[in-house]
């Protein structure tokens, strides 16, 4: 077995996989602290380095594509300290980090892992049931169901038309993305059939980030979803996002659906082109979508 300890974290690799626990110290990011232990199974790797460095040096874990929902949707975009797959490595411990990345290398050639990509997500993500408030919203997942509710920051023309709440099922994809410079970052989900504006601004299903300090939890929710949507790898198997935007399922026959939310529908999506978030196309499409539903 080998282990490393700092106040960045604990590694322990046992053969068969690197267990990971962040440590307490104030440079540790909020993600990796909400997060928690992960345990990262030898055949999710795809590969293992030390980089030594003048003040602290870092190990460094590099997952095969495909293999962690969290790397999926955050595309190598988290800050350092919000990375779970990184730690910091006092000066006087490179020996130690040396002969972890050696313990690590020779089972993944001992066991002839493939380090490339896989089809399916080989680590079990965030833990659900979660709730974190970032940007100008609140994102609630319990396993199946979102809910997305708005605070004072969010835009008049989002806010008007009140919480949202749909199933993983009805999702086609979920993309995070974090603030960068003067741009906002974003927390989105797309719906099947849903006409969604550009502007995650206006967009009734997606949160806008700021780049304070909670913006990379709304990672760990991204994580989440879209380890129960199809891995994007997966053979043999239609991809949900790149399926042609399907219309909303009517009501069953008999069963009348409610007007009085229809009609606030019709209100909402005025606004939105009042306020030129859609198009005259945009709006006509979606209007005509929930005019079929009366």
């Amino acid at each position: 077995m080998a282990e490393i300890i700092q106040k960045d974290g604990t590694w322990t690799f046992d053969g068969e996989s690197v267990r990971i626990v962040p440590g307490r110290d104030k440079g540790v990011g909020l993600l990796r602290q909400t997060l928690g232990e992960v345990v990262v199974p030898l055949r999710a790797l795809a590969g293992i380095s030390y980089e030594p460095g003048r003040k602290a040096g870092r190990l460094r874990l590099r997952l095969r594509e495909g293999a962690d929902p969290l790397t999926q949707v955050t595309g190598g975009r988290l800050p350092e300290a919000s990375d779970p797959y990184r730690l910091s490595v006092e000066p006087d411990r490179t020996g130690v980090a040396e002969y972890f990345v050696d313990a690590v290398r020779n089972a993944l050639l001992l066991e002839q892992v493939d380090p490339g990509p896989t089809d399916a997500y080989l680590l079990p993500g965030p833990a659900v049931p979660m709730a974190v408030g970032a940007g100008d919203g609140t994102v609630t997942f319990d396993g199946d169901r979102v809910a997305l509710e708005w605070n004072w920051t969010t835009e008049e023309a989002k806010r008007s038309g009140g919480p949202r709440e749909f199933r993983v099922t009805d999702l086609r994809t979920v993309e995070w993305a974090p603030a960068k410079g003067l741009e906002n970052g974003w927390l989105r989900f797309s719906l099947a059939g849903a006409v969604q504006p550009a502007a995650p601004k206006y967009d009734p299903y997606t949160v806008e980030l700021f780049g304070f300090k909670k913006d990379p939890l709304m990672a760990l929710v991204a994580a989440a979803v879209a380890l129960r949507l199809p891995h994007p790898a997966a053979p043999a198997q239609e991809r949900v996002e790149d399926a042609p935007p399907k219309e909303l399922p009517a009501p069953a026959a008999g069963v009348a659906e409610d007007h009085d939310a229809l009609l606030r529908r019709l209100r909402e999506l005025g606004d939105l082109h009042q306020t030129g978030v859609l198009t005259a196309d945009e709006f006509a499409a979606a209007k005509q979508s929930v005019l079929r539903r009366f």
